[in-house]
């Protein structure tokens, strides 16, 4: 029997065990397998290992997503970490390749995808709290919502979960060094039942821009005189 004979039921349940790269190279090979490719019942997760993978087209993007993970884990995560005013030509051409890829990709699952139940993200240095504010504004339905390594969010994002965040069960914002003791505790008293955890975040040093440091270094130069 060839694999076009089988029912739809059948090829849903073969293109289950599939990853985004095999079912799309099985779609391209005929007209049923690409219709089976497209059904919504197979886009319900989706996890990428890198924001390079979020251009292959290799998935679908719609309703029926309620599962997202972004998780970057390489030593290049570290140059997108860097403070953008002490970057090297180098990494800034190295950034630009990608700044906007994971933002513009959150962006279009904020206005696709309104039933997302759990989004993670780890080591997207260059998402926003504007991005994550739609997302909460627009996905009202999200219960989980778990940050790491992902230093341009700040303490917006926190504020944005105390006022879209009404169905959020649980919020990790580890490793992210704009975020303040000052916003967790915010949203400790106005969302209580929310599981929080902010692994290191309060306890690192927050970016601040080269005027305000040389300000904070020549006011401790004067402390350590007197």
């Amino acid at each position: 029997m060839h694999i076009t004979q089988l029912n739809r039921e059948c090829l849903l349940h073969l293109f289950s065990f599939l990853d985004k790269n095999s079912r799309k190279n099985l779609a391209k090979t005929c007209h049923k397998l690409l219709e089976v490719f497209q059904d919504p019942i197979l886009w319900s997760l989706l996890n990428f290992n890198s924001p390079a993978e979020l251009k292959k087209h290799n998935f679908l993007l719609g309703p029926a997503l309620k599962y997202l993970s972004i998780c970057w884990h390489s030593e290049r995560v570290k140059v997108c970490n860097i403070e953008d005013w002490m970057k090297n030509n180098f990494q800034k051409d190295f950034c630009n390749r990608h700044e906007n890829t994971v933002t513009d990709f959150l962006l279009e699952v904020g206005n696709r995808c309104p039933n997302l139940l759990s989004l993670t993200l780890s080591g997207c240095g260059h998402v926003t709290d504007d991005c994550l504010l739609l997302l909460l504004r627009n996905c009202p339905s999200l219960k989980t919502l778990k940050l790491e390594n992902c230093v341009r969010i700040t303490d917006q994002t926190l504020e944005a979960v105390t006022l879209y965040g009404r169905s959020l069960q649980t919020l990790h914002v580890d490793f992210c060094r704009n975020i303040t003791q000052t916003g967790l505790e915010k949203v400790r008293e106005k969302c209580p039942s929310v599981m929080l955890r902010a692994e290191r975040s309060a306890n690192m040093i927050p970016d601040s821009k080269p005027e305000k440091k040389f300000t904070l270094e020549k006011s401790s130069r004067k402390l350590v005189q007197l």
